[in-house]
């Protein structure tokens, strides 16, 4: 084979490529027409130097399932997801003024009632079956999960290892069962499950809690590697040192400003982590742009594990 010939078959070959991975990129970020049981999705059109996820010619926007909507990030997250033109679903709501926000920002925004206890497998059930109701499906979901127990070892007792057990890893495994299998069967999707930073620096006075939070990410990676072949990216993020209502309420520092002080002074960056810094980073790993990222862990805690 000459020069000439080997350049050219050489050049199609390139092209072919490149033809196959824009068609797999617009499949990965295509609306999903097709759940339970119908393969395929209507192809949006997505550049990858694109921010947010754009309509495609059928005018239908992405769909997200939020679970919670009213705590830690997740607030964030739902305006953040509305600016990247998704629609909502949103599982434990409780806040009114935040739902009634997010539809004057354009969104269409489903509420599901009675999702508080995340222990029981028909809770994100729910949030898959009304989200193929109302939209015909869902794109990306973001599951915040977690039950908080102090206590080393020594000082717990059986009933704590119970609590933490069921509320840090039963809790992500019924929310994989549930919102990955359609997301598979379409072949494409975006999941997050939100855990803890504390998974990779385990504290003495928290024992359980790590344990627990670092098998539930151990899960999400396995997980992640399972259902990469299917076109589905699943990660894992966790937070510290985020300044929401409940982690300032923890340490004091919400009343206290050297409570406050105390606490940016554990973090390397000297301040702590707004809910937009963390909502910023997760929706990037949800909203159809960035794809790549498989089975992972990702704390958004200013530095905080690694030191």
């Amino acid at each position: 084979m000459n020069k000439v010939e080997n350049g050219s078959k050489e050049a199609i070959a390139r092209e072919e490529l490149q033809q196959g991975e824009g068609s797999r990129r617009d499949f990965l970020v295509t609306g999903a027409a097709g759940i339970a049981g119908i393969a395929g999705a209507t192809a949006m059109g997505l550049q990858p130097s694109q921010v947010k996820a754009q309509e495609g010619s059928s005018g239908k926007k992405r769909v997200v399932i939020l679970f919670d909507s009213w705590n830690h990030m997740m607030p964030a997250l739902a305006r953040e997801m509305v600016r990247r033109n998704h629609d909502l679903v949103l599982g434990d709501a409780q806040d009114e003024d935040l739902i009634k926000e997010l539809r004057e920002m354009g969104a269409k925004v489903e509420v599901v009632e009675d999702t508080g206890d995340q222990t029981k497998p028909e809770t994100f059930q729910k949030l898959v079956v009304r989200a193929q109701e109302a939209f015909g499906g869902y794109n990306c979901a973001c599951i915040r999960t977690g039950t908080h127990v102090n206590g080393s070892v020594l000082t717990s007792k059986p009933e704590d290892l119970d609590t933490v057990y069921a509320g840090n890893i039963q809790t992500v495994y019924n929310a994989l069962r549930a919102v990955l299998p359609p997301l598979v069967e379409q072949k494409s999707g975006q999941v997050v499950i939100n855990t803890s930073a504390g998974a990779m620096r385990p504290q003495p006075d928290v024992a359980l809690y790590c344990a627990t939070r670092s098998a539930a990410n151990a899960l999400v990676r396995a997980t992640g590697l399972e259902v990469a072949p299917h076109g589905v990216s699943l990660n894992a993020t966790g937070t510290y040192g985020m300044a929401y209502p409940s982690f300032l309420h923890m340490v004091g520092a919400d009343t206290d400003p050297e409570k406050r002080k105390e606490q940016e002074e554990l973090l390397p960056v000297k301040r702590l982590i707004q809910p937009e810094d963390a909502a910023s980073f997760v929706a990037t790993l949800i909203d159809g742009t960035a794809t790549g990222q498989v089975g992972q862990f990702f704390p958004i805690d200013g530095g905080w594990s690694f030191m």
